[in-house]
């Protein structure tokens, strides 16, 4: 079975949608197979992504996004550091 890749705007509008049928009564293994997941998945979203709203997820994919580009900036510095210390030794 293939794995189906959610935006994040989907997830909360399905989260939202599943506590919608378990204040309707429904249970988390009936509010899962109505939405399509697993129970587990329910959870790691719930845990992830509970209680926050679409304009918030889009500002934690930017800055995730934006710390990606950070680290690897850094990465290259310290790279180009080390290579200039050791012409600097003479060890070449």
């Amino acid at each position: 079975m293939g794995r189906k890749i959610y935006t994040a705007e989907q997830i909360i509008g399905m989260l939202r949608e599943a506590e919608v049928l378990q204040g309707q009564g429904m249970t988390i293994g009936d509010v899962s197979r109505k939405l399509g997941i697993s129970e587990q998945t329910y959870y790691r979203w719930r845990k992830e992504y509970g209680g926050m709203r679409v304009a918030q997820a889009k500002r934690l994919r930017e800055l995730e996004k934006e710390n990606g580009r950070l680290k690897k900036l850094v990465a290259d510095l310290s790279l180009d550091n080390d290579i200039l210390k050791e012409a600097v030794r003479g060890n070449f």
